[in-house]
């Protein structure tokens, strides 16, 4: 029983730093749902793809402080085992220091826009360990951003095991 309560904190405390990783500097990068962007879109884009860098250095270099300001107060992430995790969890996780990154490499981005919301699906290719354990290899993960007052904040998150 230990052990099991043991093995699913890990796996939420895995999957908080998972919900704040993600960049792709040079990355390929497609727009959705239709071609023809304006500029507009094209900047709102831009700024999506910045949050995203921004949510890499941040998780390499474990700043709570960042995530704790672009979640939204009401996030909700699923983790790769199917559990909830919310804002002050992924915020704790963070301060923990339990989790180092390696490497991530963020490829097939997708970035769809909806008015002030960017829905952002790609594959995430990590390496890094939780408590000595090791959690490396291949995700694809779906992160929610919404604009709220002109400042932009992930609302959702889940994250998948890929083989």
């Amino acid at each position: 029983m230990i052990k099991h309560r043991l093995v699913n904190n890990c796996a939420v405390l895995l999957f908080c730093l998972f919900a704040t990783l993600t960049a792709f500097a040079g990355q390929h990068v497609a727009l959705h749902p239709r071609s023809g962007f304006d500029t507009a879109e094209q900047e709102t884009i831009r700024e999506v793809i910045e949050m995203e860098r921004q949510t890499k250095e941040a998780t390499i270099h474990r700043d709570a402080d960042f995530t704790a300001r672009t979640l939204a107060d009401d996030y909700v992430a699923i983790t790769p085992l199917g559990q909830v995790a919310t804002k002050q969890e992924t915020v704790s996780a963070r301060r923990s220091g339990q989790l180092r990154y390696e490497s991530m490499n963020v490829s097939d981005m997708v970035v769809r826009l909806y008015g002030d919301t960017a829905v952002v699906t790609a594959r995430a290719d990590v390496k890094g360990h939780q408590l000595g354990e090791d959690f490396s290899g291949p995700y694809r993960y779906t992160r929610v951003w919404v604009r709220r007052n002109g400042h932009w904040q992930t609302v959702s998150y889940q994250a998948t095991v890929t083989q």
